[in-house]
């Protein structure tokens, strides 16, 4: 079969005519301009957005949008920095300032379970059950607030640290006084240098530590008021930008349309002023009743268990002074003296200027009658120590121990009159710092969730109060 002659295929199209440059000044042709680069979107809606400020519905949509974003941002800055106020507020009532007591009594439960053991190993065999009652009692207590320390401290804090010290070394010391206690019941001698070794793990180690625990309390107690106090300038700063624009965009629109009120920029001003109001004058509550609570509790509870720690290491190194009957002895200038009754002294000149500022720091009668009668101990006790120490040194150990530890005219009266009255002086500036701190607390309830809420309803009365404006261009 013969071939078939090839079909010709579409014409090809006719080459496009390109004019030529135009020639340049030296006669050359001039390079084509690049394509001009694509523009963002962003910078296409802000020339949009300015097209539209160019007209009065555009303005009126950007400053509805302002007034409401001021509004709501016064609100928020408002609720959380309220919020960080009453939290701090609250730990200081319900934890920073339990806890500063509670490290304080358990210096003081240690302290008093030394005094106790010293005093019934002078007692020897006849120790009363009274006496071993309360070193037990001492004890339990401060084990107990070690627990509650613990579970209130966080686990890597120095302040935990220091609490696993305590733990471990309070049946390390109650194994000595248990020793020293056994040997001196014997008749053996060396149940009085077990027991100044008890009491040196105690001095040395065990009442610094507590000490420790107490000021590291203290110093979250004060980081906690700090916290409280401050005023909340930001929040103010906006409460009152964001009213100043609630009253430019009100004095605006009544000149370019003669309405002396917009009832949606009205509830709007009207609920950011009661916000701003609430905010300065609740806090202005709140920061007085915890200071208050500071200068009137805080403040004379610090210096009362001062004394009472004074107090309590005086008649520890008083018992001491009988049980190491001259054995230990320190050099104060040129003379030596017996290094227990001079701590003695020290101590209670410690005492006299704490129970001198406690009284200074009292502010009704009832605060300041225990520390008074507190005084009258403290100078009794030192007459009877003066007593003691004279028959001491005269020879007369007996009539120096009964002046210490008998039943009646002994030192250990005072120093448990003294004791009392400085624990109902406790309670009693614990009462008044709950209350101050109480109050503080309560003028912040509710401010942060109000402040919030307002906000939101100010928010919406100032778009609704612009919207009316827009609805009337369509």
């Amino acid at each position: 079969m013969p071939a078939m002659p090839a079909q010709p295929g579409p014409p090809s199209p006719p080459a496009q005519y390109t004019r030529p440059a135009p020639p340049g000044p030296s006669g050359r042709p001039v390079p084509p301009a690049p394509p001009q680069a694509r523009r963002t979107a962003f910078a296409e809606g802000v020339d949009r957005l300015r097209a539209a400020a160019t007209t009065e519905p555009g303005r009126l949509r950007v400053i509805g949008a302002v007034l409401a974003l001021l509004v709501v941002a016064f609100g928020s800055v408002t609720a959380w920095q309220m919020t960080e106020r009453r939290t701090a507020a609250d730990d200081v009532l319900n934890h920073s300032q339990p806890l500063s007591s509670a490290a304080a009594d358990i210096y003081r439960s240690l302290a008093d379970a030394n005094t106790t053991a010293s005093s019934g190993f002078l007692a020897g065999g006849e120790e009363t059950a009274d006496t071993r009652k309360r070193y037990e009692q001492d004890i339990d207590n401060a084990a107990e607030g070690l627990v509650e320390a613990a579970a209130n401290s966080d686990p890597d804090s120095p302040a935990a640290a220091t609490v696993a010290r305590l733990n471990r070394l309070l049946p390390e010391y109650k194994g000595l006084v248990e020793q020293a206690r056994t040997y001196n019941r014997q008749g053996f001698p060396v149940g009085g240098a077990y027991l100044r070794y008890a009491n040196e793990k105690m001095q040395e180690q065990m009442l610094p530590a507590a000490e420790d625990l107490y000021k590291k309390e203290n110093q979250r107690l004060r980081a906690d008021y700090a916290d409280a106090t401050p005023y909340p300038w930001a929040a103010i700063g906006l409460g009152v930008l964001a009213l100043a624009g609630l009253a430019w965009a009100q004095h605006r629109n009544y000149r370019r349309t003669n309405r002396v009120l917009n009832h949606g920029l009205v509830a709007a001003t009207a609920t950011a002023t009661v916000v701003l109001l609430w905010l300065v004058v609740g806090h202005s509550v709140a920061r007085a009743g915890l200071d208050d609570s500071y200068d009137h509790g805080v403040r004379s509870l610090n210096v009362l268990h001062d004394a009472r720690i004074a107090s309590l290491k005086a008649r520890g190194n008083e018992n001491l002074t009988l049980v190491a009957r001259g054995a230990e002895t320190k050099k104060v200038g040129a003379e030596t003296v017996d290094a227990y009754d001079h701590d003695f002294t020290t101590d209670m000149d410690t005492l006299g200027k704490g129970l001198a500022e406690a009284e200074r720091l009292a502010d009704d009668a009832t605060g300041e009658k225990p520390v008074t009668a507190a005084v009258g101990n403290m100078a009794e006790w030192k007459k009877r120590h003066d007593a003691a120490r004279a028959a001491d040194e005269n020879g007369n150990y007996a009539g120096a121990l009964a002046r210490v530890i008998g039943e009646k005219g002994a030192t250990g009266e005072c120093f448990d009159s003294v004791d009392a009255n400085l624990e109902r002086a406790l309670d009693h500036e614990t009462a008044e710092f709950e209350q101050a701190a109480g109050d503080g607390l309560g003028a912040m309830a509710g401010l942060p969730v109000g402040a919030a809420v307002l906000a939101v309803l100010g928010a919406a009365g100032a778009v609704l109060g612009i919207g009316r404006r827009l609805s009337e261009y369509r």
